[in-house]
């Protein structure tokens, strides 16, 4: 009988191969060419508020504006869409697919301050602008400070008080 040496990073190389096989399986069908169909797409957004309005930039490129369903229920906005696959290329002619395809849909729960009936979208190069106004109870109001305007005898006081 051999004795073999033991070497811990020959494990930890073992395991993480067995792992990124794992990984790489994950999600593929029995065909194998299903993973492209079965990857899910979640569009990043970015959300900023001014005193006037909130807003929503989600990037979704590829997607026409026609496929987009944007809807507003209660306090909670929902955008739905979908990133199809083009069908004109054969899947096993790609040697490496990163971008993701799918249905997509994202809910944003909105604030009180904000009147779920001034919803503005546009669409301009793949992203995706929602603009949401402010209840006028909710926008910041500016207050002017009166002068309190000097009385003759008030006058005849402040004088007084100078020269004594």
């Amino acid at each position: 009988m051999a004795i073999v040496r033991w070497d811990p990073f020959r494990e930890v190389v073992s395991l993480q191969s067995r792992l990124n096989s794992l990984f790489q399986d994950y999600g593929r069908g029995e065909s194998g060419g299903e993973a492209l169909s079965v990857a899910s797409f979640a569009p990043p957004v970015d959300i900023y508020e001014d005193d006037q309005k909130l807003v929503l930039k989600l990037e979704v490129p590829g997607v026409k504006e026609d496929e987009l369903d944007i809807q507003v229920e209660g306090r909670t906005l929902t955008v739905r869409g979908e990133r199809k696959f083009s069908s004109e290329e054969k899947q096993e002619n790609f040697h490496r697919v990163e971008h993701r395809y799918g249905t997509f849909a994202r809910s944003f729960t909105l604030p009180n301050t904000v009147d779920a009936d001034s919803v503005k979208a546009t669409y301009d190069a793949g992203v995706l602008e929602l603009s949401l106004g402010k209840k006028a109870e909710a926008k910041p109001r500016q207050i002017k400070i009166g002068v309190k305007s000097v009385g003759a005898a008030d006058q005849k006081n402040i004088e007084t008080a100078k020269t004594a």
